[in-house]
C-alpha cells in the first residue's frame, strides 16, 4: 500500500489552518493536522519543500518506521516546526491504516478505555459577575468541567476574555496586538475570582484556569497556595517550562493541581516533570508533539509516574487534530480530561466531522479512520490569511511572557 499522492491544504475558514492529505495507490487517503498558530506557513514549507518529495512510493503501513525516518533522518531534531510536520504525517498514515481495516482508529490504538471522553469549555467575562454568568451558560449546555478567565482590573487585553461565547481566537490580523500585563494586580484578583465561583456554583463543577506561563515560580506557589481553598481541577502553564526543575519549588509550596505543556513537542520536553512527579497533567497534543505515535509514548511515561493526559484543544487546532485527540483519549489507560473549544460554523462545514458533544463529553465516533474530512472546494473559497499571536508587555513596556 505505497503512497502515491500527498498535498497540503492550506485554508483560513474563520482561521489559518495546514492540513495533509496523503493519498495511496489504491485511492485510500487520510488526513493530518499541521497547524501552528501564528507560523503556519512554516510548516506547510517545511513539508512541501522537505517532506512530501520523501513520501512518495513508501508504503503507508509502515508508520513507526516513517516516523523515525522523518525524526532521526533530518539530523535536526525537535521543534515545533518539524514536529507539526512530522505529526501530519503520523497522523494520516493512522488514519489510512484504520480505513483499510474498516474500524475507527481507536480500535488500533488498544480499543476503547471508557465510553466517552471528559471536555472542558471556556468561560470568560469582563468583570467578575460576567464570569459567573458565563459559567453558568456553559453548565447550562451540560459541561462539567469549565475553564475560568477574567479580566483583571487596569490591565486591558487580558489573555482568554473575548473572541466569542463558546471559542477564544486570540490571533489577531495584520500586527501582533499588544496585552499589558501586571503580575501584581493578577495575584490580587485571582483568588476574589474563584471565592465568588464557588460561592455561586458549590463545589460540584470542575474548575479550571489558566495562567499562560507568566509567573515566576514563587509567584506560582503563592497563586497555587492561595487557590487551595477553592480546589482547582487545575492550575495550567504557571510558569515557562524550559527548565524543568523550576516545578520543584511550587510543589513544595502548594498542593493545587498542575497542568503543562501544550507548547511542548517532544518527550524531552517534559520527562523530568513526569518522573520526579513535578505536574499532575500533560497538556502535549497530536499536532505538536510528533503525533499520535510519539504521543503515546508521552502518556506511556506519564501512566508510569500517574500523571494523566489533558491534551490541549484549543481554536488553532482543527477537527482533523481533536479528532485524532479523542481517539487517544479513548484508548489511553491515563486519560484526565480533553479541552473542547467549539469551531466556527465555517471550520466545520469545511472539516466534517464524526465526534458528538453530549453531557460535557465528547466521542469520536466509530466512522473508519479518524471520521472526519475536508471538502477542498469549499476550503479553497478560505484562502490564507496572514494572523499573529498577541504580544505581552508589563506596564513599564518591557516584553513579557505572553
Amino acid at each position: 500500500m505505497k503512497i502515491a499522492d500527498a498535498k497540503v491544504i492550506v485554508c483560513s475558514p474563520g482561521r489559518n489552518f495546514v492540513t495533509l492529505k496523503l493519498v495511496t495507490e489504491d485511492g485510500l487517503y487520510g488526513l493530518g493536522d499541521a497547524t501552528l498558530n501564528g507560523r503556519e506557513l512554516a510548516v506547510a514549507s517545511y513539508l512541501n519543500d522537505h517532506v512530501l518529495p520523501t513520501l512518495i512510493g513508501a508504503d503507508a503501513r509502515r508508520i513507526e518506521d516513517t516516523w523515525q525516518l522523518l525524526y532521526q533522518g533530518a539530523y535536526w531534531r525537535r521543534g515545533p516546526v518539524t514536529m507539526a510536520a512530522i505529526a501530519a504525517v503520523d497522523t494520516a498514515l493512522w488514519d489510512i491504516k484504520a480505513k483499510s481495516l474498516h474500524v475507527p482508529l481507536y480500535q488500533l490504538l488498544g480499543g476503547a478505555s471508557r465510553e466517552h471522553v471528559l471536555v472542558y469549555g471556556h468561560a470568560s467575562g469582563d468583570g467578575i459577575e460576567d464570569a459567573v454568568k458565563a459559567v453558568a451558560d456553559y453548565l447550562a449546555l451540560g459541561y462539567r468541567a469549565i475553564r475560568v478567565q477574567c479580566a483583571v482590573p487596569g490591565l486591558p487585553g487580558t489573555y482568554g476574555v473575548g473572541g466569542g461565547k463558546l471559542f477564544y481566537e486570540p490571533a489577531a490580523r495584520h500586527a501582533p496586538p499588544v496585552n499589558i500585563w501586571s503580575s501584581e494586580r493578577y495575584l490580587e484578583f485571582v483568588p476574589r475570582l474563584f471565592a465568588r465561583l464557588r460561592q455561586e456554583f458549590g463545589p460540584d463543577p470542575h474548575l479550571l484556569h489558566d495562567v499562560h506561563h507568566r509567573l515566576t515560580p514563587i509567584e506560582a506557589a503563592r497563586l497555587g497556595k492561595s487557590l487551595e481553598p477553592y480546589h482547582l481541577f487545575w492550575l495550567e502553564d504557571p510558569t515557562p517550562a524550559e527548565v524543568q526543575a523550576r516545578f520543584r519549588l511550587i510543589r513544595q509550596h502548594t498542593t493545587t493541581p498542575l497542568a503543562v505543556g501544550e507548547v511542548f513537542n517532544t518527550i524531552y520536553d517534559c520527562h523530568q516533570l513526569l518522573e520526579e512527579r513535578l505536574v499532575d497533567y500533560i497538556r502535549a497534543t497530536v499536532v505538536h508533539a510528533g503525533g499520535i505515535s510519539h504521543l503515546r509514548k508521552i502518556a506511556a511515561l506519564a501512566e508510569l509516574h500517574q500523571v494523566r493526559t489533558g491534551c490541549h484543544g484549543a481554536t488553532d487546532l482543527s477537527p482533523v487534530c481533536m479528532a485524532a485527540a479523542l481517539h487517544f483519549d479513548l484508548s489511553v489507560h491515563n486519560f484526565g480530561i480533553q479541552e473542547y473549544m467549539r469551531h466556527s460554523s465555517d471550520t466545520d462545514r469545511v472539516f466534517p466531522h464524526q465526534y458528538r458533544f453530549e453531557a460535557g463529553a465528547l466521542h469520536p465516533g466509530n466512522a473508519p479512520g479518524l471520521g472526519v474530512d475536508i471538502d477542498e472546494t469549499l476550503a479553497a473559497q478560505f484562502p490564507y490569511q496572514r494572523a499573529y499571536l498577541p504580544v505581552n508587555r508589563l506596564q513599564d513596556g518591557t516584553v513579557h511572557s505572553w
